[in-house]
């Protein structure tokens, strides 16, 4: 994942990826489009994050992968999610808003500079 400050985004690949297969099946490189137009290009999935983690995914259960043709007409997996993935979607969200959150918190509390 590319971005200003990579460390923030260490461990929340697979919340991203769970999220955007969650508006329907979607193929690896889609997936990365979504999560690009859904930041304004904020975030980005490098290849080598991406296809390791829909791989660990769908070998966790939380994904289910079929072959189909692109919009381009190439072969390529889609990828959908099983109930196990709703139920790691609605476990990782809940999480993550925990922690978002929490910083906030203490993020309020920094003093404003003059």
């Amino acid at each position: 994942m590319s971005q200003r400050n990579p460390e923030l985004l260490r461990g929340t690949v697979e919340l991203l990826i769970l999220t955007a297969v969650s508006h329907g099946p979607q193929h690896g490189f889609g997936v990365a489009r979504w999560i690009e137009a859904t930041t304004d290009n904020s975030l980005q999935l490098e290849e080598g994050s991406l296809y390791p983690a829909l791989h660990r995914m769908a070998r966790r259960g939380w994904l289910e992968a079929e072959w189909g043709i692109s919009d381009n007409n190439r072969q390529v997996k889609f990828y959908e999610l099983t109930p196990q993935g709703h139920q790691r979607l609605e476990a990782e969200t809940a999480g993550w808003k925990e922690f978002t959150s929490a910083v906030s918190k203490v993020l309020a509390t920094a003093p404003v500079p003059a």
